[in-house]
């Protein structure tokens, strides 16, 4: 859903250049979305309730805006933001709402302002600048929309002009909300909103209670998972199961890019001595690493495209994982290898053209030194976009400029919102789409690349390229 207003946003400021700009956005603001990748709760199209208020709808939920008030003394609870440790939180909306106001200053420049402000005017229609004096008006006005049946999920979905949507679910997960998608029009091979295979929870030794969560694969599959032999069997399961209710990729969020070609005996005793509770952090990351090969193997198998988000160091504010948990704010990027870690993979299986790697990075030094020369050189790879931390215009920009001349665009997979807040999606994929014109159009200006051609790859990096590299197939109805 292309924006109404500012209609240069981000666009370049040297006037030839952002007039051929303006061309190539407009032909990339008018294709479909295609999110491949998000953490978007499949319950909320599912169910297709009205959003909550404001606070809890823009706020409560998005831990780039709490982690940055944190980290000026505001507490997540003063934000409504929900305990595990029984601790009281603010529950009243509009007074989280005017606490978020009163510091909308620390937002000046980020991406999360340049988000905000966008969905405010795009999504609902509302162009009262925030600020601390406009606090109830903004709210007031945002409430308002939300009462309204064109702001419903399904209808938004719609407007966003959203052709597919995948969601993120464990193995554990009974996938019923999927399943009542499915039986709404929505969901399956081919639908609407898909699932993705995010098997961390049942991989990573270190994850709170791994074992426990293998148990309850067992009993989720039907395969015993008390053998390694069992615990494959269990997992393949799973993966057609996902397949069934249309999901196209895996993902897989390790601490590092590590790979590991274990034999069989050795994958056994490691799995063993992890089940036992003997497992050292050294077995814990041997045992990650081996079985992404064991993944890549199944997706030669069953046509799940690999997607690979390493480089993040989970939980690193601990008081903050005590209070409220996982996935909150509290986790940062480190260095992260790709050159070495992935070696035993890329030996393998690196120029099997069945088998897609999508890889991304929180390392963006690595952009031009590893990840875009490995994209060249092996047929099974892929890079995706920057994410999280790096998904701002800056780095959008500095990626396109990093990996294009040893990478090509045609080894890129596309853009990626990787959010849980679904409002901001159309102007997440708007400023991806804003900053590829802005490059596109420096290429034609430096007579590097014809205007029909920059024209045809906007196009490409917008729309087909994420939906043949994630295999969305034909466009959706």
């Amino acid at each position: 859903m292309p924006t109404t207003s500012r209609s240069d946003l981000l666009l370049p400021a040297e006037p030839g250049q952002r007039a051929l700009a303006r061309e190539l956005y407009a032909l990339a603001a008018e294709q479909p979305i295609i999110s491949p990748h998000g953490h978007v709760d499949p319950a909320l199209l599912a169910e297709d309730r009205p959003f909550p208020d404001p606070a809890r709808l823009l706020v409560v939920p998005d831990h780039y805006l709490t982690r940055m008030l944190l980290s000026q003394g505001v507490p997540p609870a003063d934000l409504g933001v929900p305990s595990v440790d029984g601790s009281p939180v603010e529950t009243d909306g509009r007074t989280i709402w005017r606490r978020f106001a009163a510091h909308w200053h620390l937002f000046r420049g980020t991406p999360s302002r340049l988000w905000l402000e966008q969905t405010f005017r795009d999504v609902f229609g509302v162009h009262t600048p925030l600020s601390p004096a406009t606090a109830d008006t903004v709210y007031d006005a945002l409430a308002a929309r939300l009462a309204e049946p064109e702001f419903r999920p399904r209808a938004l979905f719609g407007r966003f002009h959203i052709e597919v949507l995948a969601t993120t679910e464990s193995p554990l997960d009974d996938l019923a909300q999927h399943a009542k998608l499915a039986a709404d029009g929505w969901g399956g091979p081919g639908g609407r909103v898909v699932t993705t295979f995010r098997p961390d929870d049942v991989v990573d030794m270190e994850f709170d209670n791994w074992s426990a969560n293998v148990d309850r694969l067992a009993e989720v599959s039907g395969e015993d998972t008390g053998t390694y032999a069992g615990y494959l069997a269990a997992l393949r399961q799973r993966r057609a199961a996902f397949i069934a209710a249309g999901a196209t990729s895996t993902d897989h969020g390790h601490p590092t890019a590590r790979t590991l070609a274990l034999d069989p005996a050795e994958a056994a005793a490691l799995y063993d001595r992890g089940r036992r509770g003997r497992a050292d952090p050294a077995d814990a990351e041997a045992f990650r690493a081996h079985m992404l090969l064991e993944f890549a193997r199944m997706s030669l198998d069953d046509g799940l495209v690999m997607q690979l988000h390493p480089g993040a160091v989970r939980n690193h504010n601990r008081w903050l994982y005590a209070r409220h948990g996982r996935d909150v704010g509290g986790d940062v990027p480190h260095a992260t290898e790709y050159v070495h870690g992935l070696a035993p993979l890329l030996d393998a299986y690196g120029n099997e053209p069945r088998l897609r790697v999508v890889l991304y990075t929180l390392d963006e030094d690595t952009f031009t030194r590893e990840l875009a020369p490995l994209a060249g050189g092996y047929a099974a790879l892929y890079l995706g976009a920057p994410w999280w931390f790096l998904d701002s215009p800056e780095v959008l920009r500095r990626f396109r400029e990093a990996v294009t001349e040893t990478a090509g665009f045609y080894n890129t997979a596309g853009f990626v919102d990787d959010t849980r807040a679904f409002c901001s999606i159309p102007v997440r994929h708007d400023v991806a789409r804003r900053v590829d014109a802005g490059f596109l159009a420096r290429l034609v200006v430096e007579h590097r690349l014809p205007l029909d051609e920059a024209a045809e790859t906007i196009v490409d990096l917008a729309y087909r390229l994420p939906k043949r590299v994630f295999n969305f197939g034909e466009a959706n109805s």
